[in-house]
């Protein structure tokens, strides 16, 4: 099992920045990615931005890539979110994941309880 934990979402104007943290605390698995998604009213939860373990490879959603960096502190098990030149079109619930388990084959994906970013005009 997998326990994640955000922190850092607020509200902010636009244009303006904010960093999520989200600590992992897995039992006995290896974390294999951690990444981000979010979920605005009415609408389906989305991939924002991911990492594999060894901070290489980070991917982002067209929608945020240029202004959003992911990365991950392993010693840590912590994935971090910056986020800039925010819009009022970022605000959502943001959901921290990781992909885990005893092995890649075995691997499941796990979320968190997701922290409130909303962007103001």
């Amino acid at each position: 099992q997998v326990q994640l934990v955000e922190s850092g979402g607020g509200l902010v104007q636009a244009g303006g920045s904010l960093r999520l943290s989200c600590a992992a605390s897995p039992t006995n698995f290896s974390i294999y990615t951690m990444g981000w998604g979010r979920q605005a009213p009415g609408k389906q939860r989305e991939s924002v931005a991911s990492v594999t373990s060894d901070n290489t490879s980070p991917s982002y959603a067209d929608a945020v890539q240029g202004r959003f960096t992911i990365s991950i502190n392993n010693a840590k098990n912590t994935v971090y979110l910056e986020m800039n030149s925010l819009k009022p079109e970022d605000t959502a619930v943001y959901y921290c994941n990781t992909v885990a388990g005893r092995s890649v084959s075995s691997a499941s994906v796990y979320w968190g309880q997701g922290t409130q970013v909303t962007v103001s005009s």
